[in-house]
Formats: structure tokens, sequence, C-alpha cells
């Protein structure tokens, strides 16, 4: 074998190089041709891949059959028949009985439908047309002939493919072996799903993620008992493994920490190929081959292990299946927000999809590589190449998509304030058949103006208070969206105010209290509605900004606040009742707002939107609002205005 080439740590190479150099290592090794085939049985090879053709081993149908309830009959006989001059035949030497699916008798080589026969007696019937021959008759082989292709090589089996072969005698088949995978998680601080995790603790759910993608790629995943962060129990570890599983997949220690031992144990134990690949998220990945058999270290936070895994693992899965490789659907999209990305690494953003008129629309979501639940709501992975500072708004990007266009395409995009009331109106939504689903992008009041105006939302939340005349969202709509008619929708009148821990420990009980010694204070992002109205009051109190230790701490939901007051980095925070309830809050109410949806008025009355007015107007939908304290909902669903048409 040729020299290989030098080991890398934590180093930025490039994606393709990497994949390159790692594939050509595996190559080397044999490791990613696949396995000798085995025979199964037909009902257990769904999702299975041909390992060789599939030949029929008898013909669909094997005899000429009837395809009708009715008379089988000679053609030739039945010429001449009409409305005006019927024929009679005579059972059984002219015509003989037969059901859907029977066998025709040999003498016969044609079928006349029940409903057009008419019975003149136990021996004699009439006809009043004439019949071709093979007139509703499946030849036999109709369907499959004896001996010809039914299935090709490397090829998944579908439900419909099991009864092609189980009809054309096809009983067993051969298949590609299912890769087998080991998945061992690392790190002493890891707790099983169904413990209490204490403070340190972290659940480990990787495995159930990783392992459920390798079954959908074809794969035989086992998720083993997570390793301490002990180098020679890590290494003892790998070697066992590695000896029983085709592939093995190390999670968390893959970085350059003191407790990070994945590449060490590697390199000690075969070749560490590459550590470190310029991707984001996913940059401290460990390629390497121990008894030629591939194991990576895939990164511990679960953005960067689904990331690293889809562009490492699931190539070498598809090899060894031997599948060729079928890069999932993308699409053009156009960017709502600027997004900064750094130089020499290839991004990968999670965004939210929507088509919004003639433009198809991506929001970006949370960025963290630890924050799982940016996949959930994902509809697609955009792409920030390697050699670009970022994406300006209004620029085109090249999306994978996540989700079918046109699911897509039946998505209400909502841009602008956080409510609770929008993620319940989300559930109800998909909880209906046939209704559109609602995808939310939290970006504050004022960022919601601003998509309205560029024309990439269909509608916006917001609650931003005049502070010359008191009223909400009318002034705002006139200032920052000049350029179109926007429909006024009122959703709620709402309650704002402080968030503290269970009991007040800090007897806090109006905003002057924020200025308090020792008080810790969580804010909302500039261009919320809850930052306007909280400048404002603060401004009427002549309490200055920097007098409230943690007025520059952001955060862009209420629920977000809350989470940051009841984990304890927080002493209170600005917010809403709801919020407030579900991280088991102290709630002192402040002030009452209004909040509205602002919708460009030509989509108002779109086939899109109105299931979702009808929602928000129904008493049901407006109880179960009620019912989360802190709401008014007697206004809601009104249509306050059409504003920039002279209209109020």
């Amino acid at each position: 074998m040729p020299p290989r080439p030098r080991r890398y740590y934590l180093q930025d190479i490039p994606l393709a190089e990497a994949t390159a150099r790692y594939n050509a290592i595996l190559s080397q090794a044999d490791a990613l041709a696949p396995s000798d085939p085995e025979r199964i049985p037909i009902q257990d090879a769904l999702g299975r891949i041909t390992a060789e053709p599939v030949w029929a081993a008898r013909s669909v149908p094997h005899y000429d059959a009837s395809a009708m309830d009715g008379v089988a009959v000679r053609s030739a006989d039945t010429v001449g028949a009409s409305e005006t001059s019927p024929l009679t035949l005579t059972l059984p030497d002219q015509a003989a009985w037969v059901d859907t699916g029977e066998p025709i008798p040999d003498e016969f080589d044609a079928v006349i439908m029940v409903e057009v026969v008419r019975s003149l007696d136990e021996s004699t019937i009439e006809i009043r047309s004439p019949v071709p021959p093979y007139n509703h008759v499946r030849p036999l082989g109709e369907d499959i002939v004896e001996s010809e292709l039914l299935l090709p090589q490397n090829h998944r089996l579908r439900p419909a493919d099991l009864g092609a072969c189980a009809a054309a005698g096809v009983t067993q088949i051969a298949v590609r072996p299912r890769p087998t995978v080991a998945i061992i998680p690392t790190g002493t601080e890891l707790v099983d799903i169904a413990d209490d995790p204490k403070p340190g603790d972290i659940v480990e759910f990787n495995s159930i993620v990783l392992a459920s993608m390798l079954e959908e790629w074809g794969a035989d995943p086992t998720r083993l008992p997570p390793v301490p962060d002990d180098p020679e129990m890590l290494r003892n570890a790998i070697a066992e493994t590695v000896g029983r599983f085709d592939i093995v997949l190390v999670n968390a220690g893959s970085s350059a920490g003191s407790e990070d031992y994945t590449a060490g144990c590697v390199e000690q134990l075969g070749d560490l190929v590459i550590h470190g690949v310029a991707i984001r998220p996913g940059h401290p990945i460990v390629l390497g081959v121990v008894q030629d058999k591939p194991v990576i270290g895939i990164p511990g936070y679960p953005v960067s292990a689904v990331i690293a895994c889809e562009l490492f693992v699931q190539p070498i899965i598809e090899s060894m299946l031997g599948l060729p490789a079928d890069p999932d659907p993308t699409t053009e999209a156009t960017m709502t927000r600027r997004v900064h990305s750094p130089m020499g690494e290839d991004e990968f953003l999670r965004v939210r999809l929507g088509q919004v008129g003639d433009t198809l629309v991506a929001t970006p979501l949370q960025r963290g590589a630890g924050v799982i639940s940016s996949l959930v709501r994902a509809d697609g992975i955009a792409l920030i190449p390697r050699n670009s500072e970022g994406i300006e708004a209004g620029s085109g990007v090249r999306v994978r998509l996540l989700r079918p266009m046109a699911d897509i395409s039946r998505t209400i995009v909502a841009i602008g304030s956080h409510d609770l009331v929008l993620d319940l109106l989300a559930s109800r939504l998909s909880g209906r058949p046939g209704n559109p689903t609602l995808a939310s992008a939290n970006v504050g009041s004022l960022g919601g103006l601003l998509a309205v105006r560029r024309g990439e939302t269909h509608i916006a939340g917001s609650h931003l208070m005049d502070e010359e005349t008191g009223e909400y969202n009318v002034s705002y709509v006139e200032r920052y969206i000049p350029n179109r008619q926007v429909a006024l929708v009122h959703l709620a009148a709402r309650t704002q105010g402080l968030m503290t821990a269970l009991g007040n420990p800090r007897g806090i009980s109006s905003l002057p209290d924020l200025a308090g010694p020792g008080v810790r204070f969580v804010n909302r992002q500039r261009g919320a509605g809850t930052r306007v109205l909280l400048d404002f009051k603060l401004r009427e109190l002549d309490i200055p900004p920097e007098s409230i230790s943690g007025y520059e701490r952001e955060e862009y939901t209420h629920l977000a606040v809350a989470a940051a007051v009841q984990g304890g980095r927080a002493d209170v925070g600005l917010g809403i009742l709801p919020a407030a309830r579900s991280m088991g809050l102290e709630f002192i109410p402040l002030f009452e707002e209004q909040y509205d949806l602002l919708i460009p008025a030509e989509l108002y009355e779109s086939d899109l939107l109105a299931p979702m007015l009808d929602l928000i107007r129904s008493p049901e939908f407006q109880a179960e609002v009620n019912a989360l304290g802190g709401y008014n909902v007697s206004e809601m669903g009104t249509l306050k205005g059409v504003l920039g048409s002279g209209q109020r």
C-alpha cells in the first residue's frame, strides 16, 4: 500500500479535499465495497437494496383469466349481433359463465360483461353487440412474463416491488447486507433520557438521532453505553467494537480540549487521517481508519453531529450498499436578512422556507451547534460558501430541501414579534387535514415590518406603541411600509409584566426596582415591541438604561427570557403571563398592549390565509387563548383597517 498522507490535527481542511482524502484511504482499505449478498424472504425485504437483478420465475397471470364477471364466448360467434338484431348463444357449447379471475375455457377467447347479457333461460343467453378477441380477458403474461427483468441491481425495495416479486414466484431475494454501525457516546456527564438531569448533567440523546438517521439510510445501528472521559477506557471500547462492526462512530470528545480523547485513541489504534474540516458546524470531526474500518469521531453538539454524519457517514453507507450518490433536492431562495459568516469555512445554515408571491424566501434559524430545535423547525439547509463573508438580505442562496416543495408552498410565513398565540395557532392549523402550516421567525416587531415592506412574509406580528398617541402599530406601518397597502388584524390585547423567580425573592414590584443593587435583568432584542415599550417607560420614569444590570443582555422570545430567569441567570425580565406560567415564575402585571397581525392587503383574502383567519375568529380558539391567561380576546380577528389606502 502506498504511503498515506500526513495526519492533520484540528486543521481547516476544505470539505472537498477532506472527502477526497478520506475516500482514497477507505478505498485502499477496501472499506467501501459492498459485502457479499444475503438472501432473505421477500416479506422481510422492504427498504433493502437488491444485490443482483431479480428475474420473474413465472408469468402473471399464469393463465388466460377473465377480467370481468360475465360469459366467456368465441368472438367469432358474436359477429352480427346488434340492438335490432340480437343473437342467442347456447350454454355450454357457445358460452360459459365466468367470474373475475377465473380461467377462460380453452375453446373461448372473449368475455361479455354480465351487465349486457340477457339470460333467456338456463341454457340460452341473448347478446346485442359483437366483441373482439380477448375482450375483457387478461392473457397469460399480460402483467409479467416469466424470465423477464423485474428489478435491477442496486434498487431500494418498495411495497409494490415486493408484491410483484410474490406474484412472479420470487420468494427470496438477494440483498446488500446492512452495514453495521456502532455508536459510542462519550462523556462522564452523560445521563440516560429517563433520568432527572442535575445541573452539569447532559441528557444523552445524540445516539437516538444518529441511530435513526443511520436506519433511514439503510444501516443497522447499535447504540452502546456511554464511555466516561477516560482515554484508556475509550481506546479499549474502540478496539473491541471495531472488530464487531463495519463502522464505528464515537460521539463527542473530538475537539482539542483536555478531555477530548477520540483523535488520540484513533491515532494509537490505527490511522488518524484528518482531524478538523473547514465546515460550520462540525469542524472538529475525526476521520480515521482502524483495522481497515472507518472510525469517525462525531462532534458532541447535536447539530454538528447531524451535519457531520450527513456529510461523511451517509456517503460511506451508500457506497457499502452499492448505491450511487443521491443528493437531496435543492432550490434557490432569497435570504430575508443579512447573515455574517467567517471566511474559510463552508457554513450549513438552517432556514425556514416559504413561498411569498413569486419569491421563495429563506429565513435563518438559530445557528448554535447545540440548538437541536433548529433542525426540527428547518425546511432546508442553506450553504454559505467558504470564500464568502456571509449573505446579504435579498441575495440568492442555494438550499438543500428537508421538506417537499408542495408542503412549503402551503406554509404561512410569519416574521415578526414572538407570541405564544402564534405557537398555539401553528399547532391547531397543523391538526386539521388540508390546512396550511404556520412557520414563525422571531425577529421582533420592527423586523416584521421590514419583512412586510420587502415582500418576504405573509404576516407579521407587531405591538409597537406610538409614544405620542399611545396608538399601536399604525404610525409604524405608515412610516416603515410606505410602498404597499397593509391589512391590520387585531390578534389580542395582552398584559406585559415582570417575571421573577417563584416567591419573588428580590421583592421586585415595579420598573424602578430593576435598577436596584444586585438585581440582574434580561432584556429583549432591539426592535422587539417589548423592548420599545420598556425603553419608553424607562424614559417616562427617568431611569437610565445603563443603571440596569443586564440591560444589554438580549433574548429573542418571551420564553427565552422566562428560561433565563427560571435558570437563575437573571432575577427578572419583562414578558407575558403565559411565558411566566410555563416556567413556574411569579408575574407582576404592569401594562396592557395591543398585538396585531400585519398582512399585505393583496394576501388578506387569499386561500392560503383563509383557514388561519377563520381559526382565530372561532369561539373555540379564542377560548383556548383566553385560558392561557393574560390575554383579552374580545376583538380577536377584527380587521382594524387597511393602511396605505386612506382607509382606517
